[in-house]
């Protein structure tokens, strides 16, 4: 059985859906939910042709979806400046390659990221075994063939800098993946998390379609390293954010966020992590070998 941390509804930030199928956190940061991920529109309604930037890139049969509402918030054949990948799992590219060409738009990664984004490699498989849930039970059918879009791919720089994003930083926060990130704006401390936590229990389909706000580390179905998971989580409550979107489920903003968070890093262990696994046993660090499998 998944465990869970209560989230108050009262933290829900989300505001109902526009016209351009967006909901709006910030004057600049809108997110639109396609099936069981979020993606994230970064930049100001009206900023025209390579003023805006896209923050993963959805599920399979998201593409049209996606490039409607780029039309509509930021002005008909507005190209984004760069696609910001927060890790590679097939439902956050699952239309980059196509987007990429459409937009002739670069891909910003971690290194670690590489091979699963150039057709080098794939990931380590999923675990089924872990969740509890009919989704964690499915994810050996889930997409393994790594993307490739290598000839637009360009690494995030050293200095935690996010070239396309002024204002922007990137933190490594792996564990879920070698080379996950999470992206972070001191100026309003609004955090884009990824899977390095959730605000869903991504194995249940049940939890997916109802969207019930709950704290979670990120899902276990995929999560290779939970000593690094852990870390990440602390990391990020550290940052004290006042608005959380994270990769699955509903964001949350103000003082509930914080202390969910706390109270996730803190019980980690207890909570999140699950008591038998494949990845719970052997773990694969960031850099191993182990990390990239034949596609």
């Amino acid at each position: 059985m998944v465990q869970q941390i209560p989230i108050d509804p009262g933290s829900l930030a989300d505001e109902p859906a526009g016209p351009d199928g967006t909901h709006t956190l910030r004057p600049d940061l809108a997110y639109q939910r396609h099936v069981l991920v979020n993606v994230a529109y970064l930049g100001p309604p009206g900023a025209g042709d390579r003023g805006w930037v896209l923050v993963d890139a959805g599920i399979m049969g998201s593409r049209r979806a996606i490039e409607a509402a780029a039309a509509a918030r930021f002005g008909k054949g507005a190209r984004p400046a760069a696609i910001v990948l927060t890790h590679g799992h097939f439902d956050h590219v699952g239309v980059l390659e196509d987007l990429a060409e459409e937009w002739d738009a670069p891909v910003f990664a971690h290194p670690l990221e590489r091979p699963y984004l150039d057709g080098g490699g794939a990931y380590p498989a999923p675990d089924p075994s872990v969740g509890g849930g009919f989704l964690a039970r499915l994810s050996p059918l889930f997409p393994t063939k790594p993307v490739d879009v290598g000839t637009r791919l360009r690494l995030l720089p050293e200095d935690g800098s996010i070239p396309p994003l002024p204002g922007w930083r990137w933190i490594h926060t792996p564990g879920h993946a070698p080379g996950h990130v999470s992206l972070w704006r001191a100026a309003d401390r609004t955090l884009i998390a990824g899977d390095a936590f959730v605000t869903t229990a991504q194995e249940s389909i049940y939890a997916v379609a109802t969207q019930a706000p709950e704290m979670h580390g990120p899902p276990r179905y995929l999560t290779v390293d939970w000593d690094a998971a852990r870390r990440s989580v602390e990391v990020l409550a550290q940052l004290e954010p006042e608005l959380a979107l994270t990769g699955h489920g509903r964001p949350l903003r103000g003082p509930g966020l914080r202390e969910a968070l706390h109270r996730l890093a803190a019980a980690f262990s207890a909570v999140a992590v699950p008591e038998k696994g494949r990845y719970v046993a052997e773990p694969v660090r960031a850099g191993d070998a182990a990390a990239v499998r034949e596609p």
